[in-house]
């Protein structure tokens, strides 16, 4: 990068206020998380043995300071091939902004990205891992390629979303194709994710809401009061009238924008072909483990 990028916003979950800078930092640096309100002392690196909690967003902790929704950020910073950076944040929750990585690619593409001296070292496998969760039905390999890509088939057993699929390979534009994709919630989870502490900065800006069973008007009129907005409307194709889809795909594409930041918590560029099904924020994580320790193991 060539500069230091700032950004303020609410966090999807905790609902606190936090400023955010994106550092550039020197090569072989990696990713770094600092809490400026805390201690600038302690940073806390981008690796998956640090992931603490995985309750719809991934959370990093060292010594007791938490980093939490880690993913977009992470995500982007992937797709616009960015090796090194601290980040300093002054609470405990990265900005959700938009839902998806689209502020962190319009504020950092336009300056260009400096190359630095010193070459990519990729994280290469000599052999296949496969994570698989039989709670859930989902399911991620990971096989040694030449050439990084993912694959995300998501199905929620849902007559509005269906089945769906995106992919992700260095030939697609990864800003205007998978970065700009923005979160989703069901429209009859809402209730029960702010009675449990959860999208407490969650508005009708930073989430695509799908209503997979009819509504009352009196259920749009209290969702329209719960984020203070005008009248909500479900729409034809069973998505509330909040925002319009940039794809149609759009879901499995913010899947596969999750992936690829959980996924850089292996410590880098990972050069391996991975195809999920059914992926979320545990098993992404669980597979990003196991990988660091397989390459821990092997350095033995």
């Amino acid at each position: 990068m060539r500069k230091s990028y700032s950004f303020e916003g609410k966090g999807l979950h905790t609902g606190k206020v936090a400023g955010m800078v994106i550092n550039p930092a020197p090569a072989d640096t990696g990713i770094l998380f600092r809490r400026t309100d805390v201690s600038r002392d302690l940073y806390i690196e981008a690796f998956a043995e640090y992931v603490s909690s995985t309750d719809r967003s991934t959370t990093l902790t060292k010594e007791g300071v938490s980093v939490v929704t880690v993913e977009h950020l992470l995500s982007a910073l992937t797709g616009m091939g960015i090796d090194n950076a601290i980040i300093d944040l002054d609470n405990i929750e990265v900005p959700i902004l938009d839902g998806s990585g689209k502020p962190y690619i319009d504020a950092i593409w336009k300056d260009g990205i400096v190359s630095q001296d010193a070459p990519r070292k990729y994280i290469e496998l000599d052999r296949e891992i496969t994570v698989r969760s039989e709670k859930t039905g989902s399911l991620i390999t990971v096989t040694p390629s030449d050439k990084p890509s993912f694959d995300v088939n998501i199905d929620f057993n849902s007559k509005v979303l269906g089945l769906q699929s995106a992919h992700w390979d260095m030939s697609v534009d990864y800003a205007s194709e998978i970065g700009i994709c923005r979160t989703f919630v069901f429209f009859h989870e809402i209730e029960y994710l702010f009675k449990n502490n959860l999208i407490k900065g969650g508005d009708v800006e930073n989430a695509i809401v799908i209503v997979e069973y009819p509504v009352s008007r009196e259920q749009l009129e209290h969702m329209s009061r719960l984020f203070n907005v005008p009248m909500l409307e479900r729409c034809e194709n069973g998505y509330l009238n909040n925002l319009q889809l940039r794809f149609s795909n759009e879901c499995a594409r913010h899947k596969l924008l999750d992936l690829m930041g959980d996924f850089r918590l292996v410590g880098g560029f990972l050069k391996a072909s991975v195809k999920a099904v059914r992926p979320g924020h545990t098993i992404n994580t669980n597979a990003a483990k196991e990988i660091r320790k397989v390459l821990n193991t092997d350095k033995l």
